[in-house]
Order: C-alpha cells, then structure tokens, then sequence
C-alpha cells in the first residue's frame, strides 16, 4: 500500500511538473487592436434662446397657412373615376366643407356624397411643416380602414402640390404607389387629380373640380 501511495505522489508529482512546463513554454499571445479610432464631430448644442426662438418658428402660422385658410367654406364637388387605363368616366357629385383648426394651423376637410350609387363620406388634414417646408395630406373615408398620406412642395409657376404616397392594395395586400396633384385654378375653383398605377403603368383615376359656394 505504500508503494501504491508513492507511485500515486510520484504521478501528481510529475504532472503537476508537465503542466508547468507546458504553460512556460507557451508563446505569449500578442493582440493588436486594428481598429483606429475615428473622430468624431461633436455637435454643440444651441442655446436655450435658439432653442425657444426655433420652436416659436416652428408653431407660428405663416403665408402657406394663409394660403390654406383661403379655402374655408362650402364648395360643390364634380368628380369623375376611372376604373383602368382609358376606361369608361363615371361622374359623381360631392360636397366639402374646410376649416381651419387648433389655431389656423392645420386644415381639416369633410366631404360628403354618393359613390357607385353608395353614401360617401370623408375627412381630410392638410398641414405645412415650416421646417421641411412640405406639404403633408391625409384622407380617410367610410369606405375603407386605411388612411392615405402623402407629401409634396408647392410649385409658385404652376401654383400646384404634387404629392406622393403610397397605400396598400386590398385586393393583393401590396404597396401600391400613388400621385395627387392639387392645384388653384384661381379664388374660387380648385382642381385635384389622382393617379395610380396598374400593371407597372401609372393612369389618371380621379379627378375633382372643386367650385366655392
């Protein structure tokens, strides 16, 4: 039994030596780091006189929300639908009633009509971002679930928006582009055409010409 003990203290022995041995023969592992710091631009932030001064510009109605509160009352709707490319006008009628609201800040349009022999109704916000400097349009209806936004600049040649969108087809649950184009014909009449785009080929599928009461 003794000589089992001191061969078992004899192995100990010698692996705890190989062991040693193994860890200082190791080459020491060199890391180098390659990645080089980048500088990077630290903004400085404005003051809290900017800071106020910009927000005050930002929430200050200007000539683009005059321009918008122009439109306010009643107007009658002529509207005619195109169904595909060169397909057959169908006529319907409509009227709006536009407002301005919290503050003269935003637009808001309610519309109400007939469709396909089927009552219509829907609303609208038109806003001008003083930042961006762009136009943004919502519409939302009894006809759907979806809301339709879009954004566009105004164009002083040709005094029009156009914007663009895009909205999610029922029928195949896809992102269907789409373009409006609102323009003022002069104080009293308002002319917006929409199109959209079938088998890859864009076509005009609404168009409403609105007159002030």
């Amino acid at each position: 039994m003794k000589i089992f003990y001191q061969a078992l203290v004899l192995l100990t022995i010698c692996l705890a030596s190989c062991k040693k041995e193994t860890v200082q023969n190791e080459d020491p592992i060199v890391v180098s780091d390659t990645i080089k710091a980048k500088h990077v631009a630290v903004e400085q932030p404005l003051d809290s006189a900017a800071q106020i001064k910009a927000w005050i510009n930002y929430a200050t109605p200007g000539e683009a929300h005059q321009l918008m509160a122009d439109e306010t009352g009643n107007w009658n709707c002529d509207m005619t639908f195109w169904r595909e490319p060169n397909g057959k006008p169908e006529k319907e009628k409509a009227e709006v009633t536009i407002k301005m609201i919290l503050g003269n800040r935003y637009q808001e349009s309610n519309f109400k009509g007939t469709i396909s022999g089927q009552p219509f109704e829907g609303k609208g916000t038109l806003a001008f971002n003083n930042t961006s400097k762009e136009y943004t349009t919502t519409f939302i209806d009894n006809m759907g679930t979806g809301m339709m936004v879009a954004n566009g600049k105004l164009d002083d040649r040709t005094k029009s928006i156009e914007f663009k969108g895009v909205i999610i087809n029922p029928v195949d649950g896809k992102k269907t582009p789409y373009r409006e184009i609102y323009t003022i014909v002069d104080p009293k009449t308002r002319k917006m055409e929409m199109f959209d785009v079938q088998n890859g080929e864009e076509y005009k599928s609404m168009e409403i010409i609105l007159k002030k009461k």
